[in-house]
């Protein structure tokens, strides 16, 4: 009885977060932690906790897809785990073989043009790991309607090293202008293919850090994080929901924080960078509390006021207004 209640409260709870949002992030990438806690939770070994997971993992790919997610991430294996026990760590090398070829044949994968990518030091798992990573992307690399990112034998830190090296030996070489230097140069070393950058960030299993999860993309756009106490294998779809709206709530944060700085600088900015402010106003305006909103009018006459009393000069940058604006 207990448990039938409990599972009609969560089904009611997951109707009313499905309600609730109105768009989905990009990339959402996921720290799966908990699959050993809850196999010992459980009575089983660590392989039980990591089968658990794979199923998980099936749910959460449906998930994505069903809200418009069009890449998600997940953090399956790191270079620390290579530290772990060589019986652990082979029945994993095992399971994750037997989803990668399951997943390269599986209707659902080709049906919704889902492209599978392996990124990480794969140089470092055994043999039989590389050829199942071989044959997914294989199988899938003409797709391009969903992206299944796969981090095995991964490190953020390390792949931002070999990628400062990278751009680093080809200054010595001559081959590349210290001056042109930017942040696609870095992303075009960090993989083998495009990464787009990460909206969400989710863990499970109750800790609170990033744990060297895609740094470059995840920290640089300051994606939105969603720590949950489930153990990976307990994760439900309404922890998803939850994890979802969280992003949501960071969206709206930061377009609210855009329109209330730009509002600002409608009074005290040049005219070339009045035109900057303006433009953010008109966008994000709605996000504002009704209080706060300004009348179209209203913004078009401090324009004017603002070209009058500039007297038609110049001023800084667009650069300069749009890190102020941000």
């Amino acid at each position: 009885m207990k448990r039938w209640f409990r599972q009609h409260v969560d089904a009611v709870y997951e109707r009313l977060l499905s309600r609730e949002i109105a768009g989905a992030p990009t990339h959402v990438a996921v720290i799966q932690d908990g699959n050993r806690r809850y196999a010992r939770q459980n009575g089983g070994d660590a392989h039980d906790g990591h089968r658990a997971g794979a199923e998980t993992t099936e749910r959460v790919l449906e998930w994505c897809q069903d809200i418009g997610v069009e890449e998600l991430t997940l953090y399956t294996f790191s270079t620390e785990n290579f530290e772990r026990a060589d019986e652990e760590n082979e029945a994993l090398f095992d399971l994750l073989c037997d989803k990668l070829y399951e997943f390269a044949d599986a209707d659902r994968v080709h049906d919704n043009d889902v492209c599978i990518r392996v990124i990480g030091e794969t140089e470092m798992l055994p043999d039989r790991v590389r050829d199942a990573v071989d044959y997914a992307e294989g199988k899938t690399q003409g797709y391009d309607q969903f992206v299944l990112n796969i981090a095995l034998a991964y490190g953020g830190r390390s792949r931002l090293l070999e990628a400062t090296r990278g751009v680093a030996h080809d200054v010595e070489a001559g081959e590349l202008d210290p001056d042109e230097i930017d942040v696609e140069t870095i992303e075009q070393r960090l993989y083998d293919q495009p990464v787009r950058d990460v909206d969400l960030i989710i863990r499970t299993g109750g800790a609170e850090r990033t744990s060297n999860f895609l740094p470059w993309h995840a920290n640089g756009n300051e994606a939105a994080v969603f720590f949950c106490t489930p153990y990976w294998p307990e994760f439900s779809k309404a922890d998803f929901l939850r994890g979802i709206r969280t992003y949501e709530h960071r969206a709206e944060s930061w377009r609210r924080t855009r329109a209330r700085r730009a509002l600002a600088l409608l009074g005290a900015v040049s005219e070339t960078e009045l035109t900057e402010a303006q433009s953010i106003v008109n966008r994000f305006r709605d996000s504002l509390p009704t209080g706060e909103r300004p009348h179209e009018d209203d913004i078009d006459a401090t324009a004017v006021r603002e070209s009058d009393d500039a007297g038609g000069t110049d001023g800084d940058s667009l650069d300069s207004s749009s890190r102020a604006a941000d």
